[in-house]
């Protein structure tokens, strides 16, 4: 299909995501736990996901190169063929489209393995596709778990391509199962991000964004700020402030509008977060939750829990937890700040706080971590690449990073005027 068709089907896709947005949301927050606001806010985004590449497909321009007189060489894309897309529990539908979208407007076939926690919401894109004139066969659905469906996709010898979010460890055994096919590996994995807040910094923009930052979507997000290093001059000021706010964050059923905390996705991973949380109250001072919220006796629920005085050596400071738990560390210098936020083997985001513009900049640039947000919080445009550093991951898509993945690129050169060649073999 030509990319202006590719852009009109991706467009009704786009239609249908948004006339079943509720729907959608409903069934995501019954699956995975999360509140029912946040999960209609992530189907939005699915849509307007594969709109994006609707239109940077069609925008998308070949590099040419030319050489007055003698050479033109230009670019030509192919689609890759068939893409393994091995998607994570966590907003599931949301990320899903982050990987068919560009996978699909660049012209491949796609063998989609959703996480079996969550694969609710991933039984519906079949039947929208269908409707929006995908040809059959381009889209494949394949259920079952990491160790045999997904590991059979890694190792088929006809899918060169895949694109993996999930943890760190398992995104080895990718890599390792990998490497006798060179396949094209992207994969966004792990993170322990720091959010560093210096006493220059607003302090309620501070508060709000890194409780926003850690706490929704249940604590469940890989870019979550879950390490706060605060300049020691306002620690005691922002420890008590955030304490005060988190315990205040409303932990509820998923499916009640008011929630901002809803319950964790599976039952083994509450009890991985919990025992982090008892970890913890061994490691640091504990200031707020650390246990069940009040009225939920059963069920994944987790209060948003605080700890401050973490040291860089513990294991609530090193770890990824994946969940509403964050540790709070003081700091003295510039120098000290940057040592903690790169003291751990991750490196997908950072967040820093301060109204010095030169610091801002100069922490950016030191910081291990594929993305930097400076006095804001996540918000992400969908033109600049997602990736991380170290165990965080490797390659990155998004814009036209996402293009080049999902495409193979070919140089193509022609002669335009003499050619001055050497004359091997030739008589004198």
């Amino acid at each position: 299909m030509l990319p202006r068709e590719r852009s009109r089907v991706l467009h009704r896709i786009a239609d249908i995501v948004e006339s079943r947005d509720a729907r959608l949301a409903e069934l995501e927050s019954f699956d995975s736990g999360l509140p029912i606001t946040q999960a209609l806010g992530q189907a939005r985004r699915a849509a307007e996901n594969f709109r994006f590449f609707a239109d940077l497909i069609v925008a998308q321009t070949d590099d040419a190169f030319k050489v007055p007189g003698r050479q033109m060489n230009y670019v030509n894309r192919k689609p890759i063929g068939v893409a393994g897309l091995i998607t994570p529990w966590n907003t599931p539908f949301m990320l899903e489209s982050w990987k068919l979208g560009p996978a699909l407007a660049t012209g491949n076939t796609v063998v989609l393995k959703p996480a079996e926690f969550t694969p609710l919401s991933a039984s519906l894109w079949a039947g929208i596709f269908e409707e929006a004139g995908l040809p059959q066969g381009v889209f494949n659905l394949v259920n079952g778990l990491g160790e045999d469906a997904g590991d059979a996709l890694v190792k088929h010898p006809d899918v060169p391509l895949i694109s993996f979010t999930g943890e760190s460890r398992t995104g080895q055994l990718i890599f390792g199962n990998a490497a006798p096919f060179l396949k094209g590996l992207s994969m966004e994995l792990g993170g322990k991000s720091p959010a560093v807040v210096f006493a220059d910094a607003d302090l309620e923009a501070a508060i709000d964004a890194t409780i926003f930052g850690v706490f929704s979507l249940n604590g469940e997000r890989c870019t979550a700020g879950s390490r706060i290093l605060v300049e020691r001059s306002v620690y005691d000021e922002f420890v008590v402030r955030y304490a005060a706010q988190a315990s205040r964050v409303r932990v509820g059923y998923p499916h009640d509008p008011a929630t901002e905390v809803g319950a964790l996705v599976h039952p083994e991973h509450f009890e991985k977060v919990m025992s982090y949380v008892e970890i913890g109250k061994t490691e640091a001072r504990l200031v707020a939750g650390g246990g069940r919220p009040k009225g939920f006796p059963t069920g994944n629920f987790v209060a948003p829990t605080v700890f401050a005085d973490v040291s860089p050596e513990a294991r609530i400071f090193q770890e990824e937890i994946f969940g509403p738990v964050v540790a709070i560390t003081p700091f003295d210098t510039d120098e000290e700040a940057l040592a903690l936020a790169n003291g751990v083997r991750y490196g997908l985001a950072a967040y820093v706080w301060t109204n010095d513009l030169t610091r801002a900049l100069t922490f950016a640039q030191q910081i291990e971590a594929g993305m930097v947000w400076l006095n804001s919080n996540n918000v992400r445009d969908l033109r600049t690449p997602f990736g991380g550093v170290k165990a965080s991951g490797l390659g990155h898509e998004g814009g036209y990073r996402s293009i080049d993945f999902y495409t193979d690129q070919q140089a193509v050169h022609i002669t335009l005027g003499p050619t001055h060649n050497p004359t091997f073999g030739k008589d004198a």
